[in-house]
């Protein structure tokens, strides 16, 4: 039978902008492609357009739902199919690993531009419980995840999520598949969590430090950056040029100056 999802006004505290184009739909539940016996979490369901193309999949849906007012009509057009649990409650705060005592979760959603930033952050944080997200962003937060040493858009996002996961950009999403449109493009993303680290010995701290303090000021080098850190001859000595700026590095140079500054100063 056809969803037909309750009727609610968009909240912009929520940051709520529901997709409603079914080409859209079917092109992300496509990507996600979940079977039987899989363990997936979709965070903002809003309207319920893409939880009902994924829940009738087979595998266990969980729905995490900030707005107390969508609870209702979710629960009316899902809350008997087998396997469905909705949640309402703050992804900012919510407890993934919970979700995954059997195995690990695959997360989807159109996260809500306010709050993506942060929460993707958290989530990487907590990649051990994750198989793999599929996310609708702003499509400037995907340039920022899926960026390359060079560009404008490299920075901590795209470092510390490409340290953790495969990141893949799969299509975009125009404003007119929202109510109301963004005034935004949007995409979809891959991530999904390296089954193993290429940089076990690297500390995910202190990397994540090196990354904040070296685009503390994008304009400035990392000689100025680091300063407290790493001096200038430490870096010549990793093949690093202390005038260069951090955009201009590559993921593997900020793990060997984080593993310089760790022989250094070891915990």
């Amino acid at each position: 039978m056809k969803h037909r999802p309750p009727s609610h006004r968009p909240r912009k505290r929520f940051g709520q902008n529901f997709l409603h184009d079914a080409g859209v739909v079917n092109r992300i539940a496509a990507a996600v492609d979940p079977r039987p016996g899989e363990y997936l979490v979709e965070i903002g369901p809003g309207q319920g357009a893409l939880t009902a193309a994924l829940v009738d999949s087979g595998c266990r849906l969980d729905v995490v739902e900030l707005d107390r007012d969508l609870v209702p009509g979710l629960l009316a057009a899902f809350g008997l199919k087998p396997g469905f649990r909705l949640h309402n409650a703050d992804a900012l705060v919510f407890d993934f690993a919970a979700l995954a005592p059997e195995g690990p979760l695959r997360l989807v959603g159109n996260l809500p531009y306010n709050i993506s930033t942060p929460l993707i952050f958290r989530l990487l944080e907590n990649c051990s419980c994750i198989r793999d997200m599929h996310f609708m962003l702003q499509r400037e937060v995907v340039e920022r995840l899926a960026a390359t040493p060079g560009s404008k858009q490299w920075g901590r996002l795209g470092i510390m999520a490409q340290f953790h996961c495969e990141v893949e950009q799969l299509f975009e999403v125009p404003p007119g598949a929202f109510t109301p449109a963004p005034k935004v493009q949007s995409a979809v993303v891959r991530m999904t969590p390296r089954a193993e680290s290429p940089w076990p010995d690297c500390d995910r701290d202190r990397l994540r430090a090196v990354v904040r303090a070296a685009f503390a000021q994008r304009r400035k080098t990392l000689r100025n950056n680091l300063k407290g850190l790493i001096d200038s001859s430490r870096l010549e000595a990793l093949g690093i040029d202390p005038g260069a700026r951090a955009e201009t590095l590559e993921l593997k140079q900020f793990i060997d100056i984080t593993n310089a500054i760790h022989d250094q100063y070891p915990v």
